[in-house]
């Protein structure tokens, strides 16, 4: 998916604002970096807080994934953030879709995941430092399945393996999906972040607004199963 987006339309998506960070909804297909003539998140943002703002990232999302992205506006703050993400103490919840059924609907993925061709990484049975995902699911009523997920660790396209490994890849994603249908997107969406910075504590949910099969009303039923806020205590069981 080619992304056209201008500075006035990335600042319609922040989703809070204050002197320690920025929480941006980010687009679907918006890379960090910049890549030819294709816009890029930080060269947005400066247009919009100002060229010489000071954004440190301290956690990213992979260029298909939409939804929450914080981004610390000073030292102090990216410290203290990169820490807990670093330590996993930060609550991050996503919102993942796949044509395929799974080898089981609910419960976890763990295991080492080591690096294979071309960029892509895999899952091993070892558990030296493993990656650890739990997970609840429901039908989306076209043979599909909706995923709530939590990962426990922040590794690269941790929860794009987890769920290959299950027999459901994401709909949309090439990479680990090569025989995916059709779609208008890579179905995966960081719905639920909760952190503290300058002690305080924030939680903010976004729900997915752009995908065709994200917006259905089987996709509204599986929300609700999960619990409409995607906050609640865990373990869920739907």
């Amino acid at each position: 998916m080619v992304l056209s987006l201008t500075a006035e339309a990335l600042a319609q998506r922040i989703v809070a604002q204050t002197a320690d960070f920025v929480l941006l909804d980010k687009p679907a297909g918006l890379s960090f970096h910049q890549h030819e003539a294709a816009p890029a998140l930080f060269p947005l943002l400066r247009q919009v807080l100002g060229e010489d703002a000071p954004l440190f990232a301290v956690h990213r999302l992979d260029t298909l994934t939409s939804g929450l992205l914080l981004i610390a506006r000073h030292a102090t703050a990216a410290r203290e953030l990169g820490q807990q993400f670093a330590e996993h103490r930060i609550e991050k919840r996503y919102l993942a879709l796949s044509d395929r059924q799974p080898k089981k609907k609910q419960g976890k993925v763990v295991g080492d995941m080591v690096a294979a061709r071309n960029g892509s990484w895999k899952l091993t049975l070892s558990r030296q430092h493993p990656a650890i995902t739990e997970f609840v699911s429901a039908g989306d009523g076209l043979g599909g399945r909706f995923f709530l997920l939590r990962p426990h660790s922040g590794r690269t396209h941790q929860i794009r393996v987890a769920l290959k490994s299950l027999g459901a890849p994401i709909l949309g994603d090439l990479r680990y999906h090569p025989h995916s249908p059709p779609a208008d997107r890579g179905y995966l969406h960081a719905v639920t972040l909760a952190f503290r910075c300058g002690g305080q504590a924030y939680c903010y949910t976004c729900p997915p607004n752009f995908g065709q099969r994200f917006l259905t009303a089987a996709a509204e039923q599986a929300y609700l199963r999960f619990g409409s806020e995607f906050s609640g205590p865990w373990p869920l069981t739907v």
